[in-house]
């Protein structure tokens, strides 16, 4: 019998109506930029929609061109829940949001559980954010495609890199790192702050981004490692925080969208 893992946030972070969830992610695409060209993989935040959905879609319509192309995304989120070290698959076989059940990739799971730092551990996956938020997008934009989703513990970026090298696939494989930026810093500091991590980022220097900097530090390390192998770029699109979407402005939290290419 199939397992699913059950929305956590629906409701919370992103409406539980399929209609106005589709209205909400489509509005956000729709004045987000075009961009030329489709990149290998993206950076996006993971708050609630008000918050950070504009900046996700600065990120996400990157790839609207690439409807029928993309069969498989790879999606690493932070621990927000549980602790452990390494990275957390999950036994489902399917994730549902509102809009539908996202099938997972059960065979490319297998394929990398035998590394060391990979663990089956589905409660860092049962009520975890960081994932579940980049669905809605996916499935606006993608057609028919699997997931392979990874909770990011606490682990090294080597350990996350040997995971990108193994699924890295070619052009029919998007990788989504989900991660925040500053937290709970006035407007001014925040922009500072993520400037800063935004140009670490772009320069591939993994030693000046903190855990302060970014919540999804570790996928993000072993993201611009893979990059630098691959001999890639990545470039900052979008760079905002909730102050300057649905928040106040004295304790923001930052919000940056990447594209690797």
């Amino acid at each position: 019998m199939a397992t699913v893992r059950q929305p956590a946030v629906a409701g919370m972070f992103y409406p539980s109506d399929p209609t106005e969830l589709r209205t909400m992610v489509d509005g956000y695409l729709s004045e987000a930029a075009e961009v030329a060209r489709v990149p290998k993989a993206i950076i996006a935040p993971h708050a609630g929609f008000i918050y950070s959905g504009p900046i996700a879609a600065s990120a996400y319509t990157a790839i609207a061109a690439a409807r029928h192309q993309i069969k498989r995304v790879v999606l690493l989120g932070p621990a927000h829940r549980v602790g452990f070290h390494g990275l957390a698959a999950s036994h489902a076989d399917f994730f549902r949001t509102p809009l539908g059940d996202v099938s997972i990739d059960k065979a490319a799971l297998e394929k990398i559980i035998e590394l060391p730092q990979l663990h089956w551990l589905d409660e860092a996956h049962t009520l975890e954010h960081s994932l579940e938020v980049q669905l809605p997008f996916l499935q606006r934009l993608l057609d028919d495609f699997t997931l392979i989703p990874l909770v990011v513990g606490d682990c090294a970026a080597t350990e996350v890199e040997q995971v990108l090298k193994l699924l890295w696939g070619g052009d029919e494989t998007l990788i989504v790192i989900s991660s925040d930026l500053s937290h709970y810093h006035d407007y001014l500091t925040a922009q500072q702050m993520d400037r800063t991590t935004s140009n670490a980022i772009e320069q591939l220097d993994g030693r000046a981004i903190h855990y302060e900097s970014a919540c999804g530090r570790n996928g993000i390390l072993g993201l611009l490692a893979a990059v630098e192998k691959h001999q890639m770029t990545i470039r900052t699109i979008d760079l905002r925080n909730s102050g300057d979407t649905a928040g106040a402005r004295d304790q923001v939290v930052g919000y940056g969208a990447y594209l690797v290419e």
